[in-house]
């Protein structure tokens, strides 16, 4: 078995030339934890609470499911399209009509493209953002069929 040099370690495992001439590696060093983000729109999460949400990043934005249904997405990424940025309704065209009553501002997301899909966004710089928001979450909370898609099952490759 060789035995390791300076010579031999990359800069690329600096634990490894830590370890020369020296018994231990520093403890904060091994147990670094990354910092979560904190969740946008974090108000939504908390009037979910009583239906017990659970979450998953997706694409850049956090999925928001109630049981197994997908409800909405958090969306705050204040890029060149943060026009799109807000709660993400997962619904169907045929309920788009009757949403829209209730939420004046809701629209198709952009980022989404041309095509009108079953997502609707409030958007994050509507003037009734938070009241429209914490109004859907009572909807997700009754259970109104409108809002909340089962996900497709996953292909296995």
């Amino acid at each position: 078995m060789m035995k390791k040099t300076k010579k031999t370690l990359t800069k690329k495992n600096p634990i490894q030339k830590q370890r020369i001439g020296s018994d231990s590696v520093p403890e904060d060093r091994l147990f670094q934890v990354k910092q979560r983000k904190r969740a946008p729109h974090e108000f939504v999460l908390e009037a979910l609470a009583e239906v017990e949400p659970r979450t998953n990043p997706m694409f850049g934005c956090l999925a928001v499911y109630v049981a197994e249904k997908i409800v909405m997405i958090l969306r705050h990424k204040q890029d060149k399209t943060a026009a799109d940025d807000g709660v993400w309704l997962a619904t169907t065209q045929p309920h788009h009509e009757s949403l829209r009553q209730e939420f004046p501002n809701m629209r198709s997301i952009a980022v989404l493209g041309k095509n009108v899909t079953g997502w609707q966004v409030l958007p994050a710089d509507a003037a009734d953002f938070e009241e429209a928001a914490l109004r859907a979450c009572e909807l997700v909370i009754a259970k109104d069929p409108r809002i909340g898609k089962v996900p497709k099952p996953k292909k296995r490759s």
